[in-house]
């Protein structure tokens, strides 16, 4: 069990200060409802001196005149320094938000670290400067930092997440205030540590852990050059809104409600591990989870079988257990959404076939029963809402043109999955569905490539050099023509 962290600063202008108000943030063990830690509870005069620091630190300070290879150092610093307490910090955040540590390490922890060491190696080949030859002499073309970004994180991934925003700001030049979610601000406070001593100059990260009214207030600041929001699509609404005033760029990923397209020549044998497991990940708190499994009625009963076998064997329980595969929801208001969505499917007629309550014998923790749907049809609530629970939908399909059909019938287009024995008529299916990924056979985040959605599911990518671009600028330098 880890340490119960009591924090009393917050970390500004490379310092760890005062705070300006007397509000403290507990965040609460979901596993044991007991209290994990303390943090200051960040105010609007906190985010004012934060964005104060970054600015200072961007116009004045040396960190966007390095070289990008001399930011890397840094970056690559922090790296190997969160790899080389992989499991502490895993541990901390399993105490956070409830996530299993058999998965917080790779999902929570090396995931980050692989986002960072990512945008390390870009730093030395992507195109900062391209000089063209113009109409009336040559051109110089560059991409230049933004300036100042905001990075609003919320509780689900929050290392990986953070560094989502921070890497390729970092490697872009500019400098960030970080806003963690009330729930899990822990692990922000062990990111500012490796960085500083990683050589990070004061100013370039601020952090201040906050609740909404104070995020807005950080999304309005007049000296914010950019916002990179990730969470709900109500919220991302109203952040896309209040940059659309200001003519501010933002990066929006927001919600998601994943099809797994199960083609008829699939082996389930092998189908099934790879979708299950990815559509109750973190305890179903995944934007990307496959939470929509497609099946053709020829073979619905036997998916249905397979499905609810594969999540009924999935072992509930404490998040710090290494056997836990399935921890407890982030908060008691989680678990009561969860438990709501189950119930309107009931009354919607489709039929639980495994779970759809607590765990017996778990009176503590705001635990969730890996659930399984079946009869379920497109329409009905569990299949168009967000749940970000341990829930699964089965629905039938007449045809892979229905399949399709289905699986874009959606507010939302994050991720998505298809899965089949011939590769090359999945991957055509895959190139109809209309998601910012879609996945063949596997389910996976590729760091190189870029990540993000259409429609309800955000605006903007993230990782790859397509997330390194989302913190620059464009700025031409035009040249007469010589002689």
């Amino acid at each position: 069990m880890p340490d119960t962290p009591a924090h009393d600063r917050l970390f500004i202008g490379g310092d760890w200060v005062a705070p300006a108000g007397t509000g403290t943030i507990e965040v609460i063990n979901p596993s044991t409802e007991e209290v994990a830690g303390t943090v200051p509870e960040g105010t609007e005069a906190d985010v004012d001196a934060a964005v104060a620091a970054a600015r200072k630190a961007f116009d004045e300070g040396p960190w966007p005149h390095m070289s990008p290879k001399e930011r890397a150092e840094v970056l690559a610093a922090a790296s190997g320094a969160i790899q080389a307490d992989m499991q502490g910090i895993a541990e901390l955040i399993s105490t956070e938000n409830g996530c299993p540590v058999s998965w917080s390490l790779m999902g929570q922890v090396f995931a980050a670290t692989m986002v960072a060491d990512q945008y390390v190696g870009l730093a030395d080949s992507y195109p900062f400067t391209d000089m063209r030859a113009g109409m009336m002499g040559p051109s110089e073309v560059r991409q230049v930092p933004i300036g100042v970004a905001a990075g609003i994180i919320p509780w689900n991934v929050p290392l990986f997440l953070s560094m989502l925003k921070l890497a390729p700001a970092m490697i872009a030049g500019c400098t960030m205030v970080l806003k963690p979610a009330p729930e899990a601000p822990l692990d922000a406070y062990v990111l500012a540590q490796v960085l500083t001593d990683a050589g990070l100059p004061p100013g370039v990260l601020n952090i201040v852990a906050a609740g909404r009214e104070v995020s807005e207030h950080l999304v309005t600041h007049p000296d914010v050059d950019k916002v990179s929001f990730t969470g709900s699509t109500a919220a991302g609404r109203r952040i896309g809104a209040l940059c659309g005033e200001r003519l501010r760029p933002c990066t929006l990923e927001l919600g998601g409600k994943s099809a797994a397209i199960i083609l008829d020549d699939a082996d389930l044998a092998a189908s099934i591990p790879g979708i299950v497991p990815n559509g109750l990940m973190n305890n179903g708190q995944a934007c990307v989870a496959q939470t929509r499994i497609l099946a053709s009625r020829d073979r619905y009963d036997e998916v249905v079988e397979a499905v609810t076998e594969a999540a009924g064997s999935v072992k509930v329980g404490d998040a710090l257990d290494p056997e836990t595969e399935c921890g407890p929801l982030v908060a008691e208001r989680q678990r009561d959404r969860v438990e709501g969505y189950i119930a309107a499917g009931r009354e919607q007629g489709a039929r639980v076939t495994v779970g759809g309550g607590r765990p017996s014998g778990m009176d503590r923790g705001w635990f969730v029963e890996p659930t399984v749907f079946a009869d379920v049809t497109n329409d009905m609530t569990i299949a168009q809402e967000e749940i970000f629970g341990p829930v699964l939908s089965v629905i039938a399909y007449d045809d892979v043109d229905d399949a399709v059909r289905i699986a874009n019938d959606s507010d939302y287009g994050l991720s998505g999955s298809v899965w089949g024995a011939d590769q090359s008529a999945a991957s055509d299916v895959a190139r109809r569905i209309r998601t910012g990924t879609c996945n063949v056979n596997t389910f996976t985040l590729d760091m190189c490539s870029p990540f993000g959605g259409v429609k309800a599911s955000g605006v903007g990518r993230e990782m790859g050099p397509e997330g390194l671009a989302a913190y620059l600028e464009y700025r031409t330098i035009a040249h007469a023509a010589e002689g």
